[in-house]
């Protein structure tokens, strides 16, 4: 009798968790046509909206129940903003379409998924302003040939200039516009914050630092600063507009190494916090994220960044800050990367262990439904079939 009530209440638990897991998502990725559109449909609207029919279709059959739609790639849209230019990998060259394009693909992409039940996140990358291209590739209008001061390069690339406050206010205002006219669930920020370092090149923004140091010394302690007051201030303009939007940040996996803080991971890796000043934790802490899913891109055992070490320690984290967590999965990696065929089934294992789990984002859409070692077989018939029955 014991016996067969150990087994009931161990069901009841598996239940419980599993129940708790229930944000099934992919990131659709724009920049450099990763995702959507694809090259033969740039510029082609007609093209486009089948491909993300096609695309949303073939997510949903398989459990996946919620998107990360990057409109923001480089200060740039994939909406009808009244900010920031059309993007390139939509139309060809940036800025093309005017100001009445044929439809508008967020509009569009948000009524596809909400008819078939999904969830809605919009990503923007805050900072960067190319991407593989040359200043001489934006378009006339954009805001960078209106305040050329408010940015600088490093390496091949431009960015907002962080420690200015017209560039803080220049990103909630976007944020603004985004979540006053369009029915989404989330705002959403991956890694790209501070850009991730280049050998044998220094960050430009001595002269910013020496103009605005806003009582710090350390130009490392300001710079996490810096976005410390974005995510803020962002958190307070969606709490202002809409506090129904989650704001949701996909960092790096690893926030410090206890090498170099005792609250940090046991890894060896490099860190958000003393990398790319991005000090996820305290936004935790502070409720100014709704979520965190951090980029959990290493296979269980990894020497240095072992999956199982990370997901448990994010896992402490969010239970200790009230943050809900989702992981960051790389599909992409399951293509080829991997030795271990089924690693993220492995993956999903553990994180079905994990109260503090509650959903996965997949990196890359391409990558996930390529179904790698029917990795999509797996999701429909098994892992997300709850998914599917509603």
């Amino acid at each position: 009798m014991k016996r067969i009530l150990i087994i009931i209440l161990m069901g009841v638990l598996t239940l419980s968790t599993s129940a708790q897991n229930d944000f099934h998502a992919t990131w659709i990725s724009t920049v450099g046509n990763i995702d959507w559109p694809s090259r033969q449909a740039i510029g082609l609207p007609k093209l486009q909206r089948q491909e993300m029919c096609d695309m949303l279709d073939s997510l949903r059959a398989i459990g996946i129940n919620a998107i990360i739609f990057q409109i923001r790639p480089t200060a740039d849209a994939m909406y009808r903003s009244k900010m920031e230019p059309w993007s390139s990998w939509l139309t060809g060259k940036q800025g093309t379409w005017g100001q009445t394009p044929e439809y508008d693909p967020l509009a569009f992409t948000i009524q596809q998924a909400h008819q078939r039940g999904m969830v809605v996140h919009v990503w923007l990358n805050p900072y960067r302003i190319t991407n593989g291209f040359g200043l001489d590739d934006l378009a006339k209008d954009h805001i960078y040939f209106q305040h050329p001061e408010w940015f600088w390069r490093y390496g091949k690339q431009w960015y907002f200039e962080p420690g200015l406050d017209e560039t803080r206010k220049w990103l909630c205002d976007v944020v603004a516009d985004v979540i006053s006219r369009y029915d989404v669930q989330g705002i959403h920020m991956d890694d790209y914050f501070y850009p991730y370092h280049i050998e044998g090149e220094v960050l430009p923004d001595s002269a910013c630092f020496a103009q605005h140091p806003r009582g710090y010394t350390n130009i490392e302690d300001w710079r996490r600063n810096n976005v410390n007051m974005a995510i803020r201030e962002i958190h307070e303009t969606i709490q202002r507009i809409n506090p129904q939007v989650e704001f949701g940040i996909s960092p790096f996996g690893v926030w410090r190494n206890q090498s170099q803080d005792l609250r940090g991971s046991d890894t060896r890796e490099m860190t958000n916090y003393d990398d790319l000043y991005a000090d996820i934790l305290l936004w935790m802490e502070q409720g100014w994220i709704t979520y965190v899913c951090p980029q959990l891109y290493w296979y269980i055992g990894q020497p240095g960044s072992d999956y199982a070490t990370l997901v448990r320690w994010w896992s402490d984290a969010a239970r200790q800050t009230g943050c809900k967590l989702l992981t960051g999965m790389a599909a992409y990696k399951q293509t080829h990367r991997w030795e271990n065929p089924h690693e993220i089934i492995d993956q999903l294992k553990l994180n079905r262990t994990i109260p503090e789990v509650r959903g996965e984002v997949y990196f890359s859409t391409k990558a996930l439904l390529s179904n790698p070692y029917h990795l999509c077989d797996s999701l429909r018939t098994n892992y997300y079939i709850n998914t599917l029955k509603h």
